[in-house]
């Protein structure tokens, strides 16, 4: 009796070593109730469950990253679903993560896909402008790009989340790259003389518009058509088109695997699945509002939000983006 319990204790030990748990770990950056319910799907698509860590409206994105980053020796997460790009770029840069080219990703376009598969993107956000149509009726005055934010002509009427998080750390890094470091100086200069509304997050940015508090903002095309569906009277624009632009900011989604984590089939499973094009469909769908990267997938139905191709992108560097994150968070984490 001794003997056979010693085996079957034996075995368990093997099993949860070897990561037997029908279990795989996700740690996910998008807002919970847009990510949830692509998570409950899988579950109920493939059997697994899924344990899942969601991250906080206050450290968007960095939050997981920091735990990614202090569990390395010993690695808890299987897939990091991030909400944004560069960060996971970032990750890639300092060994975290393993190569796995799902055939899931396979339409993508390759500028979203890491050569060595370390990481893809889909279901993307754009950077945009959302406009009380109230305070501004008249869509001929309304702002046209990143420069209104340091305009006199909009002074302490406009504003922009505070670049310490998401997706505004990663827009104000590429675009210190864009501008050069003095041009880029003097525009963070001119936002404190403009008297600028910065925000904790872009969901506020948006709420401060859509309640009137504010004539316009930059956030996310998701925050955008949150207000929308909640009937406030706001428009968007997509800034930098013109003649000279640098064009609008399109970040997408991404998806990774952890070097060394506990259950590298089922992570696999689960990147095929979020990489698939159902699941931008469905993110799409959503209240999310997200942009497929992939031509033939559908996209939001609010017409305001354009398709890739229908709007002249703004073309960053992604990877020299990820490799200033430390820096610039640093530097704007003293400035703002």
């Amino acid at each position: 009796m001794r003997s056979l319990a010693t085996c079957c204790l034996s075995s368990l030990l093997l099993l949860t070593a070897c990561g037997g748990s029908a279990q795989v770990s996700l740690y996910v950056a998008l807002d919970q109730e847009h990510s949830e319910a692509i998570v409950r799907r899988f579950e109920q698509q493939t059997g697994l469950s899924v344990k899942t860590r969601f991250d906080t409206e206050a450290s968007k994105t960095v939050g997981l990253v920091s735990a990614i980053v202090e569990e390395a020796a010993r690695p808890r997460c299987d897939v990091f679903w991030n909400n944004e790009l560069a960060q996971t770029v970032r990750l890639a840069q300092n060994g975290l993560l393993q190569a796995y080219v799902s055939p899931s990703a396979a339409a993508i376009p390759s500028q979203w896909k890491d050569p060595q598969g370390l990481w893809a993107g889909f279901a993307a956000r754009a950077r945009v402008l959302i406009v009380n149509k109230d305070l501004l009726p008249d869509p001929g005055e309304w702002p046209k790009g990143t420069m209104d934010l340091v305009d006199p002509k909009w002074k302490g009427r406009c504003g922009v989340a505070r670049p310490l998080t998401g997706t505004t750390l990663t827009h104000f890094t590429a675009l210190s790259l864009l501008l050069g470091e003095e041009r880029f100086g003097k525009f963070v200069d001119g936002l404190f003389a403009n008297d600028v509304a910065l925000l904790q997050s872009n969901g506020a940015t948006m709420r401060q518009v859509a309640e009137g508090k504010l004539a316009w903002a930059f956030t996310d095309t998701d925050d955008y058509h949150v207000a929308v569906t909640k009937g406030h009277r706001v428009g968007v624009v997509f800034p930098d088109q013109g003649e000279g632009g640098f064009g609008t900011m399109l970040i997408p989604n991404s998806v990774a695997m952890v070097k060394d984590c506990p259950h590298p089939d089922d992570a696999r499973r689960l990147i095929d699945f979020l990489l698939a094009e159902n699941t931008e469909a469905l993110l799409a769908a959503a209240k999310s509002a997200q942009i497929p990267l992939r031509a033939g997938v559908q996209g939001p139905n609010d017409a305001t939000i354009l398709g890739v191709g229908a709007f002249r992108a703004m073309a960053w560097d992604i990877a020299g983006t990820a490799a200033n994150l430390d820096k610039m968070s640093a530097a704007f984490a003293s400035r703002f």
